[in-house]
């Protein structure tokens, strides 16, 4: 167990913190991340971002919506888990309290259309960045009002979904049929980049964070589908949809 990721830190201060970014008077107390840059880009091409936070691969806009009379404010996420969860503490450190989060995944275990909506209720953590913020045999799940929330929209939109376990994990490259099968075994339905570390981070924050996914690739054979995942452009504007509607029930 000697190892620096074994090595967790309850303080919840560093010699670098979130508050280098100042609370801005007025910001939505409610949150909506999505790994769709495309859906984001084409969402806010006209829109003015009230924050940008600054990122060596580039700024990352924040804007915020109306939603039922809501305000609701929206950002894009970096795939993997060290980048999102860096801009998950920013948008913190603004004023967001209630997150919610959609994205896509692959898919380990059949039965899983292209697009149907999966809800995470926890994950493994084959990824680093949690450890941080959880001890490493701690269990990380989504806030219980931020699940009931995104449960309650999918219901009343009449959106079949499917919740379980997923593995979030580093190395998309490494995911071996033998760790498939294994993270399968453990009762994983999907795997993705993130959720298990912005699960840990919002927990250590105090604040409210759920996720929803849509299945995309399927990696749960020895031959990888790609199922033309990235292309599903209804669906990721769907799912972004659902999940500004379901932080407005946060």
């Amino acid at each position: 167990m000697d190892h620096p990721l074994f090595e967790f830190d309850s303080s919840p201060h560093a010699v670098i913190n979130p508050s280098i970014h100042r609370p801005i008077p007025g910001f939505p107390e409610r949150a909506v991340n999505t790994w769709f840059g495309d859906v984001f880009r084409r969402r806010f091409a006209e829109s003015t971002p009230v924050y940008s936070i600054p990122f060596e691969h580039g700024a990352h806009d924040v804007h915020v919506v109306n939603h039922r009379g809501v305000d609701v404010a929206v950002f894009n996420t970096p795939v993997g888990a060290p980048a999102a969860v860096a801009i998950l503490e920013s948008v913190v450190a603004l004023g967001a309290r209630k997150i919610i989060g959609c994205g896509g995944a692959g898919i380990v275990r059949e039965g899983f259309d292209v697009g149907h909506v999966i809800v995470p209720t926890g994950a493994i953590r084959d990824e680093g960045t949690s450890h941080h913020y959880a001890p490493v045999d701690h269990d990380v799940e989504p806030h219980p009002a931020a699940l009931a929330a995104i449960d309650a929209e999918l219901t009343d939109a009449g959106v079949p979904h499917d919740r379980g376990i997923t593995w979030t994990t580093d190395a998309f490259f490494r995911e071996t049929p033998a760790k498939v099968a294994r993270r399968r075994e453990q009762g994983c339905i999907c795997v993705e980049m993130e959720a298990s570390a912005m699960f840990a981070a919002a927990a250590f924050r105090g604040v409210t964070y759920g996720q929803l996914l849509y299945a995309g690739d399927d990696v749960s054979a020895n031959e990888w589908d790609h199922r033309h995942w990235d292309s599903q452009t209804s669906a990721r504007e769907r799912l972004l949809d659902l999940a500004i509607s379901a932080a407005c029930r946060l």
